[in-house]
């Protein structure tokens, strides 16, 4: 498990990862930057839900009978609700594969 993403054997050839980059070892900071950058990947993700939904319904209701407009402040409110259900499904996802499988995938748990 230490070598993983280390180097690739296709056929005869081998190809090696940058040296000096230990993706899988005890030293590997990247867990750690990830762990530490979700809490603000999801206040975004909220804040950015909260934009979305403003600006559809501001869109909606500025339409004025315009049925291209009012098409489009329902697209954007759709496409703001599907993005963020697709951040809230990964985060569980995760904390249910945590769950049963009895990972730690996340240092801070």
């Amino acid at each position: 498990m230490k070598q993983l993403a280390q180097s690739l054997q296709i056929g005869s050839y081998t190809l090696e990862g940058p040296s000096g980059f230990a993706f899988a070892s005890a030293d590997a900071k990247i867990g750690l930057i990830v762990e530490k950058a979700l809490p603000y990947v999801f206040a975004f993700a909220g804040l950015g839900l909260l934009l979305m939904i403003v600006f559809a319904g501001f869109t909606m209701l500025t339409s004025a009978g315009d049925t291209k407009k009012l098409e489009a402040g329902k697209g954007r409110l759709t496409n703001g609700l599907i993005g963020f259900f697709i951040i809230f499904a990964a985060y569980w996802l995760v904390e249910l594969l945590q769950f049963i499988f009895g990972w730690k995938i996340t240092l801070g748990q």
